[in-house]
């Protein structure tokens, strides 16, 4: 509880979902600009709770990811507004290089007629990055010679109103598995749209909170009784936890979304039929195995789905028993 707070944000910016969001009445929606209001005012909170604590926004663009906001001063704001006494010098570099940020690089996709999937995987890969720099180096050697301590206590919070993209499931999961490594808690804001498969299984798996926002008019009450107390403080206060966590993974063949799987026993690929040969290792299968899969595969299916009556087999080749897949 003594530690300092370092708080990554990635902000999905996607210009298509957020104008859905806007025009949504049932739930009714935000729009953008409502958003960044409540967001700054979030961010000014984390920085007033401590002097020690950092911050950085990382923007989730189409097809790019980039950094909105530093507080160690990789992004220097511009200081063109003049002085004013009575706001608090902090707060208002930190507003003006956010929104000056964001203005340049939304500015950039006026008139563009298709729009590229958002650069979430690059935010979390670059957030990780900044995140271990950090700790790094503010961990230094103890007056005693017990070796080094991590004084930061670091977490991840995913603002995202997109839906999932199976394509970036291996990279999503990878991010995943490297936050739990660095013990950095991910928690996710879901402020419009379905429930994000993805991102469920990250707040889950690293130990952090994913909230289905309800009433994004209220969206700066979500933020502040949520997310704003460190990971240290949550054992005192009560953060909303997922009754059910969505375990389903997408296939490395097509990219698919898929509830039963084909795991490669060497490599665990994933796929959403039987392949003679796993695409990620080569790794090749004995004919009695693929006949067993052919066997087995339409039962697999019926019984997944109760009342169902079982598909004639079908003529496919396979890598390994089929089960529901689980990450890590």
């Amino acid at each position: 509880m003594d530690k300092p707070s370092h708080l990554s944000v990635i902000l999905d910016l996607s210009p298509t979902q957020w104008a859905l969001c806007a025009q949504s009445t049932n739930p009714p929606g935000i729009s953008l600009q409502a958003f960044l209001s409540q967001l700054l005012a979030f961010f000014n909170a984390h920085i007033a709770c401590k002097d020690e604590n950092t911050l950085a926004v990382f923007g989730a663009l189409p097809g790019q990811s980039v950094l909105l906001y530093s507080s160690t001063g990789e992004v220097v704001a511009k200081d063109t507004e003049p002085t004013d006494p009575n706001t608090y010098r902090p707060f208002k570099t930190l507003d003006a290089t956010v929104m000056n940020s964001l203005a340049e690089h939304i500015a950039s996709f006026d008139g563009v007629s298709e729009e590229a999937p958002i650069g979430l995987v690059g935010c979390l890969t670059k957030a990780l990055c900044y995140i271990n720099r950090v700790t790094s180096n503010s961990s230094t050697p103890s007056s005693e010679g017990e070796g080094s301590a991590a004084s930061v206590d670091p977490r991840i919070l995913v603002l995202s109103v997109s839906p999932d993209q199976s394509s970036t499931y291996i990279p999503i999961m990878n991010s995943i598995f490297s936050a739990q490594k660095l013990r950095v808690t991910i928690d996710v804001c879901k402020i419009y749209g379905a429930e994000n498969v993805f991102l469920q299984q990250a707040a889950h798996l690293t130990g952090g909170a994913y909230v289905q926002v309800e009433k994004p008019d209220a969206l700066l009450q979500y933020m502040m009784m949520s997310f704003l107390p460190p990971p240290a403080l949550r054992q005192l206060i009560s953060v909303p936890t997922q009754d059910r966590v969505d375990f389903r993974a997408a296939c490395f063949c097509h990219k698919r979304i898929v509830e039963i799987g084909f795991v490669c026993s060497v490599c665990l690929s994933i796929f959403c039929q039987p392949v003679p040969v796993c695409s990620t290792c080569r790794t090749k299968f004995p004919i009695k195995t693929l006949q067993r899969l052919n066997a087995s595969r339409p039962l697999a299916i019926s019984a997944s789905t109760p009342g169902t009556p079982a598909r004639p087999p079908a003529q496919r080749n396979g890598t390994a028993t089929p089960a529901t897949p689980r990450p890590g």
